[in-house]
């Protein structure tokens, strides 16, 4: 057990939830539960950082943290409460249109890119009537949502005008929108988010994290809908800036973190914001790798958090540098790797196997939920 003289009192504390049990049953007070979810946890991960370097790492069992809190300064006290709150605060449904989206398991968000250059899908559905019948294919195949986007974010893309943007995306968001299916508009620019959001989207996904486009927080706030806030170290420069770091898990979390808040100051109610880290953007294979690995983190800003995973580069790399067409595997074992820390929303283009994957997943969860110890 770490002792709190340990812990130098101008550190910047993190908890992460570790050691995953099966099931709570006859465990109480000796397990938590991440976002009022499937997933219980018996011990938090503490890291303290102090002058950009971590300190301390060391493992707290749940019932050890609250004699751990009580021996800190005011400041830490406060600061560990609260991630430990925020880890286990359930996170509140999604509204969007006539759909409620619930957080308290894994979902699957589909892809349906409107664009000829976007890395794996481009340029297959370049007119209204197709685009959104591959939408409607998506939700029929167990899609929570689609996300619509008209713009690539594959590194050294073109910027696209917004009004060739809203021309591509509104005739599809209406289409799906008439049939009653969630959808997420992907962009970061305000003109499109209004134009999508009148059409009948219902969730702003941004990859600047409201940051490109200084009318963007307020389009949110003033349609009250659900954002997502991705990471990306640059947004005014584009989703792949960036110049590396010292610790990717960290510095992601602290970023959010403060993106959240100015989020919050602009309008944006805080239970309407989820987050993403950005997977694959302006982060090398090794800093994707710790962010995956060190996810459960992100639970302690107490946001849905959305992974982005899908066909990504890093699959390729860890497999001898496999086509994008040939990605399905990975993408599959990323989703359910995400499902197993707790991510709440799994974007990705291969809906049916991902779900099918996570149906499985989810019986797991359910017959240890409902075992009995002997």
């Amino acid at each position: 057990m770490i002792e709190p003289a340990a812990i130098s009192p101008d550190a910047r504390l993190y908890l992460r939830p570790e050691g995953f049990v099966d099931t709570p049953v006859g465990r109480d007070g000796e397990v938590a539960r991440i976002a009022g979810g499937l997933l219980w946890f018996s011990a938090y991960e503490l890291i303290a950082v102090a002058g950009g370097a971590r300190v301390v790492q060391a493992s707290v069992p749940v019932p050890s943290l609250p004699g751990l809190i009580a021996n800190l300064p005011a400041s830490q006290t406060d600061r560990l409460r609260l991630l430990a709150e925020r880890i286990s605060a359930p996170r509140a449904p999604l509204s969007l249109g006539v759909r409620t989206i619930r957080l308290d398991q894994p979902q699957v968000m589909g892809i349906l890119n409107l664009t000829p250059d976007s890395f794996s899908d481009g340029g297959r559905h370049d007119d209204s009537a197709g685009a959104a019948q591959a939408g409607y294919d998506m939700a029929a195949a167990g899609a929570a949502l689609i996300d619509v986007g008209g713009e690539s974010t594959r590194p050294g893309a073109q910027s696209v005008w917004e009004g060739d943007e809203i021309a591509r995306l509104v005739p599809v968001i209406e289409r799906l929108a008439a049939s009653g299916t969630a959808i997420s508009i992907d962009t970061r620019k305000a003109a499109v988010m209004d134009a999508a959001l009148a059409a009948g989207a219902g969730l702003v996904n941004d990859v600047a994290a409201l940051a490109w486009d200084d009318r963007a927080a307020g389009v949110a706030a003033r349609a009250g809908c659900p954002v997502v806030l991705m990471h990306s170290p640059d947004p005014a420069k584009g989703p792949h800036a960036g110049e590396g770091y010292r610790d990717v898990l960290v510095e992601v979390f602290d970023w959010l973190e403060a993106r959240i808040d100015a989020v919050v100051a602009a309008g944006v109610a805080r239970d309407r914001i989820l987050i993403d880290p950005g997977i694959g953007f302006a982060k090398s294979l090794a800093d994707n790798l710790a962010l995956l690995n060190g996810l459960a983190l992100f639970h302690g800003l107490g946001c849905g958090i959305v992974l982005g995973t899908s066909r990504k580069r890093m699959i390729g790399a860890l497999s001898n540098e496999a086509p994008v067409d040939q990605r399905l595997g990975g993408s599959v074992a990323l989703a359910l790797h995400g499902a197993g820390l707790g991510a709440q929303l799994l974007r990705v283009h291969d809906v049916a196997e991902t779900v099918q994957a996570l149906r499985i997943w989810r019986g797991l969860k359910d017959a240890g939920l409902m075992s009995r110890r002997s």
